[in-house]
C-alpha cells in the first residue's frame, strides 16, 4: 500500500554536479523525482555525453519547466524551444541545450534516476534483466499497416518506459520489437514483466517476457554480459502473456508473493548446459 509521503525542497537525498549543471534527486518508494539546474551554455552533448557515452541522451524525459529555455533537438533535426512554465516530454534520442542568459529550471518525473551518473568502467554487479518481445509482430504489421504499427509501437514504447520506471529499473531498449530492462531486484523485474504485458493487452499486443540475473557491466549507454544474452534465451521459451524465469530469479524472489511452474531443463543457444526455466505468475 502507498504511503503519504513528502519531501522538502532543498534537502534532496542526491546531488549531481556536472559542469554547468546540478542535480537534486528526491526519493518517494518507487518513484524517483529530479529537479535540475542548467546554467547558460549547457549542452548535453558537450557537458554530459562523456560521461554517458552515447552520442545522445537515451532518456524519455517528462515534468514541467520553472525557469529559462530549452532548446531540445531530436535524433531527425527537429528543434523546439520549451520556455518556462511548461508542461514537457521529450523521446529518447535527443540532444538540448540553454538558450539565453537565464538558468534553466525544470522538474523531471521519468528521465532522471541515471541522468549524468558516470559508470564504472569494468564494474560488474548484480541485476536482474527482464527481455520482452512482441508475439507476431509482423501478422499484426500486416493486418493494421505501416502507419497504425508506428503508432501503436510508439504507445506500447512509452507503457513500457513507464513501468520499468515505477518498478526502479533502468531502459536500455527498445531492441527490435520488444525491450531491454534493468534492475536491483528479482521481484521488481518480474511484477514490471507481468505490468508491462498487461499494459500491451491494453493497447492490443500480445507480450511475452524472460527474466534472468546474473552479472552485467554497464559502459557507454548499455548492458552487457553473458546474463544478458541468457535472460533473452529464456523469454525466447515464453509464450505470450507469460513470464519465464530462471532458476537462479526464481530463487531470489522466493517468498515475494509468486508462484513458479517448473518448465523444464533447456540447452540455452550459446550456453553451455541445461538450466532450467520456470513460470512465474503472482501468488493467488
Amino acid at each position: 500500500m502507498a504511503q503519504l509521503l513528502h519531501r522538502t525542497l532543498g534537502d534532496p537525498d542526491e546531488v549531481r554536479e556536472f559542469p554547468l549543471g546540478r542535480l537534486e534527486l528526491f526519493q518517494l518508494e518507487d518513484v524517483v523525482i529530479g529537479v535540475g539546474t542548467f546554467e547558460p551554455g549547457w549542452r548535453w552533448s558537450e557537458h554530459i555525453k562523456p560521461v554517458a557515452g552515447t552520442d545522445l541522451c537515451m532518456y524519455r524525459h517528462v515534468g514541467y519547466t520553472l525557469a529559462g529555455v530549452l532548446r531540445v533537438q531530436l535524433e531527425d533535426g527537429t528543434i523546439t524551444d520549451v520556455p518556462a512554465n511548461s508542461a514537457l516530454q521529450v523521446p529518447p534520442r535527443h540532444d538540448a541545450w540553454v538558450v539565453g542568459d537565464e538558468a534553466h529550471v525544470a522538474v523531471d518525473f521519468a528521465g532522471m534516476r541515471a541522468f549524468a551518473r558516470p559508470e564504472s568502467p569494468d564494474e560488474r554487479v548484480l541485476a536482474s534483466i527482464l527481455f520482452t518481445d512482441i508475439v507476431d509482430s509482423t501478422g499484426t504489421l500486416e493486418r493494421i499497416g505501416d502507419a497504425a504499427w508506428r503508432e501503436l509501437l510508439g504507445r506500447f514504447e512509452d507503457e513500457a518506459r513507464f513501468e520499468v520506471d515505477t518498478f526502479r529499473g533502468r531502459s536500455f531498449g527498445p531492441t527490435g520489437d520488444g525491450f531491454l530492462a534493468v534492475f536491483d531486484g528479482a521481484a521488481r523485474a518480474i511484477r514490471c514483466a507481468g505490468a508491462t504485458i498487461e499494459a500491451a493487452e491494453r493497447q492490443g499486443i500480445r507480450l511475452r517476457a524472460g527474466v534472468h540475473t546474473g552479472e552485467v557491466e554497464f559502459a557507454a549507454g548499455t548492458v552487457r554480459g553473458i546474463a544478458v544474452h541468457a535472460a533473452a534465451r529464456v523469454m525466447s521459451l515464453a509464450d505470450a502473456g507469460e513470464v519465464f524465469v530462471s532458476a537462479t530469479t526464481a530463487e531470489l524472489a522466493a517468498g515475494a508473493g509468486f508462484t513458479f511452474d517448473d518448465r523444464g531443463a533447456h540447452e540455452l543457444k550459446g550456453l553451455s548446459g541445461p538450466r532450467q526455466v520456470l513460470s512465474a505468475t503472482p501468488a493467488g
